[in-house]
């Protein structure tokens, strides 16, 4: 009997799944594959293999979901495993199907009556690939579309690429899977949905505290390649890449399938996994907090204390009045810091202690009173307003609907902030120049250059008319394409450049920002520096 013929018998013979009923909770096996039924009153039955964990059969209301060609598992797929599986009673009766490698260990659980497969990953090393990543495969003709930023990563009907093997041109578009990504601090809820009842599957990641990147970090969501469309959680990834990967339990995070739309991060109760078993889960019992107060944030811009050492990461948003308290955190000593909207002015440390509160204040002084000769943009770790900003996450760089990169002049006073580019490539609109009169000559002055992310050892050097400042050393290469990819954020260095007197002149001042790199590279591949603010002040 094929391996179709003994799916069929099995869902029939045991009664697995009856249109328009609830089939039954529980488990059997088929072949090599464990039949895993939710006894939801929207059917959800799949198939898990017995000897590499892949999931090969996603039956959702009596329709097939998964890609025939490869599987829906961990990374491309964990190759071979031990496989197992129980029924577990508690708050809740359970399935749990655990699957161990040297250095994985990667947990699938569903709780009687939800048309949901609840996950967790626990690694002691970074798998072979490079990438901890869940990836769920699965058919276009029947989920082809994608939440929540549509056909900017659907690279379905590509004509060409533009670089690597990953950015795409479709119907003069470029597309990509990178361009389908969110803030982990935002990160609420991705899909790919499809047909006229509007079926969804959704993954959900209540947090990220195992993963590495901060609040600000980014990683590919969605994907319809044509052949099959692609559903992930990327928990540790090369894709610039700030900080160490971080090993331990991964999760919880949840595939959930539905007909009624979207589902909400908020709605979800994992506090049952602790019921399970699950090598690495802290129970919210064995956590602590942090709370108070943050100031010094600029008028205007978001507040955001961040919290990380070796094994975790959290964070949380301050209120109206600079308020904050964290998520349950595992305890421990973390660094702490506060940032006003994207842009650190902040560092200290703190203890987390099981089942107490740390009252643990944080002040920046970054915002202090100095005579501004000119400001452009915002000291907030973005380049939002900069030319391109509004498109940069979610089309290539070299898109005809880009507008022109220039070489641009930014006049002060005149000048709108679109006119000053969020970017300098080396090969393409170097340099960018700003033009200013000052009323008089002001003697001493500094001119302070914040930048989000460096490709390539690229950094900008300033001429202040007919003098040229320092060239500023390499900044920490970050080893991973960036702008290119729908990403702004790296290190964040800020460059300080002191101006003699007698530089700057009474009337008419010019500055040129050049991008400088030992390195060299065609077009938008090559060195660059993405903008945040630039500042010239006593």
């Amino acid at each position: 009997m094929g391996l179709k013929s003994s799916f069929q018998f099995a869902f029939l013979s045991l009664g697995l799944y009856v249109s328009g009923a609830v089939a039954a909770f529980g488990y059997t096996t088929s072949g090599n594959n464990y039949v895993v039924d939710a006894g939801s009153a929207n059917p959800l039955i799949f198939s898990v293999s017995k000897s590499s964990c892949d999931i090969n059969s996603i039956r959702y209301r009596g329709t097939e979901l998964q890609y025939s060609s490869q599987g829906t598992h961990i990374g491309s797929g964990l190759g071979s495993a031990t496989v197992s599986i129980s029924q577990l009673s508690g708050r809740f009766r359970y399935i749990k199907v655990t699957c161990v490698t040297p250095t994985l260990t990667h947990y699938m659980v569903v709780r009687e009556g939800d048309s949901t497969i609840f996950m967790a990953t626990y690694i002691t090393q970074q798998p072979s690939i490079g990438e901890l990543r869940f990836i769920a495969r699965l058919l276009p003709a029947r989920l082809p579309n994608e939440h929540p930023y549509g056909v900017a990563s659907n690279t379905n009907g590509a004509s060409s690429t533009v670089e690597g093997s990953d950015v795409f041109v479709v119907n003069g578009q470029t597309r990509s899977k990178f361009y389908s990504s969110s803030r982990f601090i935002d990160e609420q809820t991705h899909c790919v949905f499809g047909g006229s009842d509007l079926m969804h599957v959704c993954i959900l990641t209540p947090q990220q505290e195992s993963s590495s990147g901060g609040p600000f970090f980014r990683d590919i969501q969605t994907n319809n390649a044509g052949a099959s469309t692609n559903l992930y959680n990327y928990m540790n990834s090369g894709h610039v890449q700030t900080e160490p990967y971080r090993m331990g339990l991964h999760g919880p995070y949840l595939m959930q399938f539905s007909r009624s739309g979207i589902p909400r991060v908020r709605d979800v109760d994992v506090s049952w996994f602790g019921e399970l078993g699950i090598t690495g889960y802290v129970p919210d019992s064995a956590r602590g907090t942090v709370s108070g107060t943050a100031s010094g944030v600029a008028s205007g811009q978001e507040g955001v204390v961040h919290w990380f050492n070796s094994a975790a990461q959290y964070w949380a948003r301050t209120d109206s009045n600079g308020r904050f308290t964290s998520p349950r955190m595992k305890p421990g000593q973390y660094t702490m810091v506060l940032y006003q909207t994207e842009f650190k002015i902040a560092t200290t440390s703190v203890n987390v202690n099981a089942g107490g509160n740390t009252n643990m204040n944080i002040a920046g002084n970054f915002n202090t009173p100095r005579n501004t000769l000119f400001k452009i943009g915002e000291f907030d770790g973005q380049p939002t307003g900069f030319r391109n900003a509004d498109k940069i996450l979610r089309m290539h760089p070299s898109d005809s609907r880009m507008s022109s990169w220039g070489p641009l002049t930014y006049t002060v006073g005149s000048s709108s902030l679109y006119d000053f580019p969020m970017a300098i490539f080396q090969s393409v609109n170097n340099p960018v120049t700003i033009r200013f009169n000052l009323p008089n000559a002001p003697g001493a002055a500094t001119l302070r250059i914040a930048t989000t992310l460096s490709f390539a050892g690229s950094r900008p050097q300033a001429r202040v008319n007919n003098w040229t400042g320092p060239a500023p050393s390499a900044p920490p290469k970050i080893d991973s394409r960036g702008v290119t990819r729908g990403a702004y954020r790296g290190n964040g260095e800020v460059y300080t450049v002191n101006i003699p007197a007698g530089v700057l002149v009474a009337g008419s001042n010019t500055i040129t920002l050049s991008s400088i790199s030992g390195s060299s590279g065609a077009t938008f591949l090559g060195p660059n520096v993405i903008l945040d603010c630039v500042e010239l002040f006593q």
